[in-house]
């Protein structure tokens, strides 16, 4: 049963993850294709360039909220290296993303709104699992086990009173006379 727990507790950790990654990922997802539909619809930007201006402004709204909500608790220390390498990983997403849509577009020459959105989202999708993987590996890198156990065992914030304090050898003895030892 021991050996089950750390298992347990590594599962629930990743689980809780994908569902921070999953939320963050679905407003991106919204500002993405909302971003792309209006430009799709009231401007002459051709598709797959309307679709990289969305990849690109979804991107950046991603990055605040992994950063702040997602992977709050991950290393802050080299933050010109995090941003270097989402960047590096967000373009490769990007390319993965819109190169579905440039495939369909003007491979297939499915370009009707209906196609473009399926297809758009589609390569989201596909991007989605890279920026994943990518992003909990390389970008986000979890504290090394030695940080996370003195974070976890640092005191607290607010001194305890002396008064509340208690295990002491004199509070047992006076307080229980059964446990003095003579």
């Amino acid at each position: 049963m021991t050996q089950h727990r750390p298992l347990r507790g590594r599962l629930d950790q990743l689980l809780r993850e994908i569902a921070k990654f999953g939320a963050v990922g679905g407003v991106g997802i919204l500002v993405n294709l909302g971003v792309f539909n209006l430009l799709r619809g009231t401007t002459e930007i051709p598709v797959v360039r309307a679709s990289i201006a969305a990849t690109a402004i979804a991107i950046c709204c991603n990055y605040i909220g992994f950063r702040y909500f997602a992977y709050r608790d991950r290393d802050k220390n080299r933050r010109t290296r995090e941003m270097t390498l989402f960047l590096l990983f967000s373009v490769a997403g990007l390319v993965i993303e819109n190169g579905v849509l440039f495939t369909a577009t003007y491979g297939f020459h499915w370009d009707s709104p209906l196609q473009s959105n399926i297809f758009k989202f589609l390569g989201i999708g596909i991007a989605t699992l890279f920026r994943f993987w990518s992003y909990r590996t390389w970008v986000f890198r979890a504290l090394p086990v030695k940080d996370a156990e003195s974070f976890l065992k640092a005191p607290a914030a607010t001194p305890v009173p002396e008064d509340t304090k208690q295990g002491t050898k004199q509070d047992t003895e006076q307080s229980d006379p059964s446990q003095r030892v003579t």
